[in-house]
């Protein structure tokens, strides 16, 4: 069973932004494996530019350290439903390596 994206601790929101907010949009980056997950469709409304709007305009309201050093931060998007991104933080760029959309009872509890 793969255990790296387990998050083993939470970090707290304002700590999170404070890390990111040195990042210009321009360090931001999406990989190949950022959209694996999304049909045709969903890949024209969610692009790298509106990923990177969450990171840089919206407080998430979940932040956790996953076992691979990743980071999984979750924000709400529509009703019961949230998107948990997983970023790669070094020291010139952000990566996000995928998200994807969960439901209320899908968030982990650390």
């Amino acid at each position: 069973m793969l255990t790296g994206n387990k998050i083993i601790k939470k970090i707290d929101t304002k700590e999170f932004l404070d890390k990111i907010k040195e990042y210009s949009a321009n360090q931001i980056e999406c990989t190949t494996h950022t959209f694996f997950r999304l049909n045709e469709k969903q890949r024209q409304t969610f692009t790298c530019e509106k990923l990177k709007e969450f990171l840089i305009h919206e407080e998430p309201f979940l932040v956790g350290l996953q076992k691979n050093n990743n980071y999984a931060v979750f924000y709400k998007y529509k009703e019961n439903k949230f998107i948990r991104i997983i970023i790669d933080i070094d020291i010139r760029k952000i990566n996000i390596v995928t998200f994807y959309f969960i439901f209320q009872q899908q968030i982990p509890r650390i």
